[in-house]
């Protein structure tokens, strides 16, 4: 059985942080972000199952929090049927701000044609941009008909699991065509969600998303990736210096089976085809590199181990 990775989230001051990432390699761990603000430093991390401890009591020592952060490495569109009023920003901007606290990396997008209830619908360019996410969570609004009878349509062609939400609680996920799970509470606002109850709307949230991902993982792990994709993100840094220089906000998104690559496709996409492993395979053999929806990027997707034959 091969090493079981654990997503954690390192929270503490940026004296002495090398220290944490020199033990996360020694052990056999991934960097997937950091981000520094000022004197605070946030890491997000891939730990070997076994070494958890390790790090836990370095950055304790460190006077740090090591908290487990199950959404590390899942890429999350926050879909809203339009960029009107009434749809943003409000609720869409702090649900996607909260999917982030356990480690989400969050795209939010407005439907070009999403308003109205009898003439919403999506084209096929917000489907292919949507279906390179893990997940697609559409922020509906607080009339249970229009959600129940009109929005289902806005997931038609969308290939990954659905997470809707919207203002009614006693909605049952089966009413809503297509979509794989319901979280309620979250219709609606003209302001920020401050009160306690739309901060334990969006805590249910996260604790069902969790889940959801989880799932996912257990599903994937079948049939798992013929690399680990923190594995592939980490040899991407190293052999193409020039994604460090990217002034894209996370210029490497850890997705469930890839990466998504904030670098111009034309000019670098032979470069990470050609990105090798201490194996011999290169990363073109094992994965699909294709042109992103998003900006030109450069979409990685790993084939799974049956496709390939084996595993690194």
């Amino acid at each position: 059985m091969g090493t079981v990775y654990e997503p954690y989230v390192f929270n503490g001051g940026v004296y002495k942080h090398g220290q944490i990432i020199e033990l996360l390699e020694d052990v056999g761990g991934y960097l997937v972000n950091k981000m520094i603000t000022i004197t605070e430093v946030t890491m997000d991390m891939m730990i070997p199952e076994d070494d958890v401890p390790l790090i836990e009591a370095l950055a304790k020592k460190n006077l740090g929090t090591l908290v487990k952060s199950p959404l590390t490495g899942v890429e999350i569109a926050v879909v809203s049927p339009t960029l009107a009023s009434h749809h943003l920003p409000h609720s869409a901007c702090d649900i996607a701000e909260y999917l982030r606290h356990p480690g989400a990396k969050t795209t939010m997008i407005g439907l070009a044609r999403g308003m109205g209830r009898r003439v919403s619908l999506n084209d096929d360019f917000e489907r292919k941009l949507i279906n390179e996410h893990d997940i697609a969570l559409y922020c509906l609004g607080s009339f249970r008909d229009c959600i129940v009878n009109k929005k289902p349509r806005l997931f038609e062609g969308v290939e990954v699991p659905i997470v809707a939400t919207g203002g009614p609680k006693d909605l049952d996920v089966e009413e809503i065509t297509g979509a794989d799970m319901y979280i309620g509470g979250l219709g609606r606002l003209s302001h920020r969600m401050r009160s306690t109850d739309e901060l334990n709307a969006l805590d249910v949230m996260n604790e069902n998303v969790a889940v959801l991902v989880e799932e996912m993982r257990r599903d994937l792990s079948r049939d798992p990736p013929a690399v680990l994709p923190a594995r592939a993100m980490k040899e991407i840094e190293n052999q193409i210096p020039e994604v460090t220089r990217s002034l894209a906000p996370s210029p490497l998104v850890l997705k469930m089976s890839g990466v998504r690559v904030k670098l111009p496709y034309e000019m670098f996409h032979e470069r990470v085809r050609e990105v090798e492993f201490d194996e011999g395979p290169k990363l073109g053999d094992i994965a699909e590199i294709t042109k992103s929806k998003m900006n030109d990027y450069i979409l990685v997707q790993i084939k799974p181990k049956s496709e390939v034959g084996f595993e690194i």
